[in-house]
C-alpha cells in the first residue's frame, strides 16, 4: 500500500511539473503570437503607407505630364491667335482659323483651363511675372497696367504666369 501512495504522489509531482512546463509553453507561445501579430500589423501599416504614397506619386506625375501637355497646347493656341490677328490686319479671310481657335478654346474650357485676368489687378508673384515697370502716379503701386502675355491656370496649378507691366509711383 505504501508503494501505491508513493506512485500517486510521484504522479502528482510529475503532473504538477508538466502543468508548469505547459504553462511556460503557453506563455512562450502567447508572447511569440503577440510579437508576430505586432510585426504583421507594422508590415500591414507599411504596405498601406507605401500604397498611398505610390498613388499620390502616380497622381502627381500624371497631373504634371498633363499640365506639360496643356502648356504646349496653350502655346500652339496662342500662335493661332497671333496668326489670326496678323492676317485679319491685312484683311485676309480668317474664318477657318477662327473656327480652329474656338475649338481650342472649348477644349481648354472642358479641361478647366482658365485665362488669368491681370489688367487692373494688384501684382501677385504667384500668378504674374513682371517684365517691366512704368511710373504712373494715378494708380496704386503694383497695379498691372498691361498684359504682355496671357497667363493660364488649371484648378490651383499655374500653367503659365501672366507676363505683365506693373505701375510704380
Amino acid at each position: 500500500m505504501s508503494e501505491n501512495k508513493e506512485s500517486t504522489n510521484e504522479e502528482k509531482i510529475e503532473s504538477g511539473d508538466n502543468l508548469d512546463i505547459i504553462d511556460d509553453g503557453i506563455k512562450k507561445l502567447q508572447e511569440e503570437n503577440s510579437d508576430l501579430k505586432d510585426k504583421w500589423q507594422r508590415a500591414l501599416a507599411d504596405y498601406q503607407n507605401l500604397e498611398r504614397r505610390t498613388q499620390v506619386e502616380i497622381s502627381q506625375r500624371v497631373s504634371s505630364k498633363t499640365n506639360d501637355l496643356l502648356l504646349n497646347f496653350i502655346n500652339i493656341y496662342e500662335d493661332f491667335v497671333r496668326a489670326e490677328n496678323s492676317l485679319s490686319k491685312e484683311k485676309i479671310d480668317t474664318s477657318g482659323i477662327i473656327a480652329v481657335i474656338k475649338n481650342m478654346e472649348s477644349l481648354l474650357f472642358e479641361n478647366n483651363i482658365k485665362p488669368i485676368d491681370a489688367i487692373g489687378k494688384i501684382f501677385d508673384p504667384q500668378i504674374h511675372e513682371a517684365v517691366s515697370m512704368i511710373v504712373n502716379e494715378t494708380l496704386d503701386e503694383g497695379t498691372i497696367t498691361q498684359e504682355v502675355s496671357k497667363g493660364y491656370i488649371s484648378g490651383k496649378a499655374i500653367l503659365k504666369p501672366s507676363k505683365v507691366i506693373v505701375s510704380k509711383k
